[in-house]
């Protein structure tokens, strides 16, 4: 990071904070990567114990976890992202910012021991499946509807099975696909943010 460039100016905006990933990923920012704004409210609803692992499903640039870090240094967050590519620019960023409470994970959320880990957020990352080639973030994977039905189902089936007090917050999601197990405590209709805590 340039000298005379503040961490506090870097996290004031979007614009700013965006400046920090090349042309290509700044221009997707609007469509596939977390606001900084509400990257603050997932990760103050999520970070409520300290030393808490949180889990970003499909986390892109890791946009969630580099602001998410910052603000609540003593939790640890986490994404998982199915594309290298993404994986090393969240990286590169991570280090630009000299953030040691953030990790990527290459690799399909599917594989993961979701034990390690106490709460979650996610950015409706399998919707990508269902819309216009003209709106993927490229085609370095495979898009469909049955994937789309399979990630979800087993994103419910794992939640469903994640223990009480376990809370989710999720942007731009549907609320079908969250188990009845989740009681909704916050709900924001404009941005479809939205925070849920496992009851039962």
């Amino acid at each position: 990071m340039t000298s005379n460039t503040t961490l506090d100016s870097v996290y004031s905006t979007n614009k700013n904070f965006d400046q920090l990933y090349p042309t290509p990923i700044r221009r997707l920012s609007y469509l596939h990567w977390t606001p900084i704004e509400i990257a603050r409210q997932a990760a103050a609803f999520l970070a409520v114990t300290p030393g808490s692992n949180i889990l970003d499903i499909g986390a892109g640039v890791g946009k969630f976890c580099l602001n998410a870090g910052y603000y609540f240094s003593d939790c640890n967050f986490y994404g998982i992202e199915q594309r290298s590519s993404l994986v090393k620019i969240a990286n590169q960023v991570q280090e630009q910012l000299g953030l040691s409470n953030t990790s990527f994970i290459h690799g399909d959320f599917t594989q993961l021991d979701f034990s390690a880990f106490d709460h979650f957020y996610f950015y409706n990352p399998f919707y990508e499946n269902l819309v216009d080639e003209s709106l993927h973030i490229d085609n370095s994977i495979d898009h469909s509807e049955s994937l789309y039905e399979y990630y979800a189902g087993y994103l419910y089936t794992m939640l469903n099975t994640r223990p009480a007090g376990t809370r989710l917050a999720t942007y731009q999601s549907s609320h079908t696909r969250i188990p009845a197990s989740y009681q909704l405590v916050k709900c924001d209709v404009d941005t479809l943010f939205s925070c849920w805590i496992k009851t039962e």
